[in-house]
This record gives C-alpha cells, structure tokens and sequence, in this order.
C-alpha cells in the first residue's frame, strides 16, 4: 500500500502532461529527470531501461513523449518502484517496474527479463554525490539515491554496457566536475560520444554533463555547445523552459 496520502505530493511534469506522486521527503524529482529524459533518443518499438528510476520520472517523461516504448523502470527502493508502478497506471503509460540492484549480478538481471544484448536504450540518473565532500541525509532513501561510492559509476555503466545490444545507446546525467570518470568509465566498451555540459547560469562553470554514449561506437567523441539553464535574472531561458514542458528535445536526441 502506498504510504498515508499527507506524505505524498503530487506534481505536475512536462507542463502538466505528466503528473506524478513522490514522498513528500526524501528524493524528489528534479530538472536533471526531465533534462535526461529530454536527452534520450528513442523510437517506438524500442526496448528502454530507466536504471535507479525512482518514481519514474525520466523513463515516463521519455515513454510521454515517444509513444510504443517497451519500458522498463529499475529501482532498488520498494517503495519507490511501488510509486513508479502506480504512476504509470495513472498517466496511462504501459511500463514493467522492477525492484533491483543496479549493482546486482547478470543472473539477477536475467530473472528480470534484463538479458544481455537485449535492450536498444539505457538512461540513467545514478547517484553523484562524492560522500568525501558531501555530507549524506540522514533519511536513508535520500542517502542512497545521492551519495555515490567510488565503484557506483563503473557498476552502473556496466550494467548498461551488459544489456544494451551492439549500437545500443546509453544516456546518463552525471556531475560536471567528475568527467574524467564518466570518460573513464565509458572508455571501456562504449565509443560516438556526445557531452553536453549544462551550466546554471552564463560565465559559471557546468554544473552537471549529459552524455550519449553507443556501445561498440567508434565516432569520434562530439563535445556540445553548453546548455544555459537561467538567464542573467535567474529566470530559466525560454528554450529550457521549452524542454522542461515537453515542447522541445536536447540535441543529444536529436537523429
């Protein structure tokens, strides 16, 4: 049973074309769910697996805008998952919730149905947090959905690497700060990458990458113009408020 209705919100996505229940405390969905979701390119017909989805935030706003998905939503928190499943029956958005460990072993995948080379799309939103330099919530879920280790990007990428089929692609959102280990990380087995930094605002440096990566690609590696969130009044700029209604797609989805 969903948690009593005074911990629960629910909010409106894209502008209104997706509403969603989250815990009132906690993680909540954000700008990096919508923008990842915005980044991730898809056709109808595809297999796509929103990993650490939470609520299901990315994968549905995904699902909203490229009808025909096969979508799978993985998330490690029960409850959670169990939102993620009620909100995608509300917003009539056909989704498999799957209560598992990113982390967990290909067999644990396999009973799930997550074969290797099996799946066209990964999007991912792992948690980013550096525990060294971040002090973690006390609230466990919000702990876990943040604060990464120093083996969270690797375990993460490749799980993704495992299930996507050759010319499958991975989009994720990650710190801007820590490129140098999603290179790292993407090195090994994934090539055609596209980053695209996003900044807060004009003449600050990005605060977060998103980053289109094709297992097995061998383009060269396409560095983006950066992404303005704000203008000089902190206002968010009229083609981010575009994408965050739905009305528009980031350039790493583009064909």
């Amino acid at each position: 049973m969903i948690e009593a209705l005074a911990d629960i919100t629910e909010d409106a996505f894209l502008g209104g074309q997706l509403r969603l229940k989250q815990k009132r405390s906690g993680h909540r969905a954000g700008h990096d769910a919508i923008l990842l979701a915005a980044a991730t390119e898809a056709r109808a017909g595809d297999r796509v697996v929103d990993l650490g989805a939470g609520v299901g935030t990315a994968g549905l706003a995904l699902a909203r805008r490229v009808a025909g998905l096969s979508l799978s939503l993985v998330e490690i928190d029960p409850e959670l998952a169990q939102l993620a499943r009620a909100n995608a029956a509300a917003n009539a958005i056909a989704a498999e919730t799957i209560v598992l460990d990113v982390t967990a072993d290909a067999s644990a995948f396999a009973e799930h149905g997550l074969l290797p080379d099996s799946v066209d799309a990964v999007l991912m939103n792992p948690p980013f947090n550096d525990p060294a330099r971040h002090r973690g919530s006390p609230d466990q879920a919000r702990h876990v959905a943040h604060v990464a280790t120093s083996e969270t990007l690797d375990a993460w990428v490749h799980a993704s690497r495992r299930i996507l089929r050759s010319n499958g692609a991975l989009t994720l959102i990650w710190r801007a700060d820590e490129i140098a280990e999603i290179l790292a990380a993407l090195s090994r087995g994934f090539g055609s990458l596209s980053i695209l930094p996003v900044h807060g605002e004009a003449g600050r440096p990005a605060i977060r990458v998103l980053v289109r990566a094709v297992k097995g690609g061998r383009a060269p590696t396409r560095l983006l113009p950066g992404l303005m969130l704000n203008e000089e009044s902190r206002v968010p700029k009229k083609e981010v408020r575009e994408v965050l209604e739905g009305r528009a797609v980031l350039p790493l989805a583009e064909p």
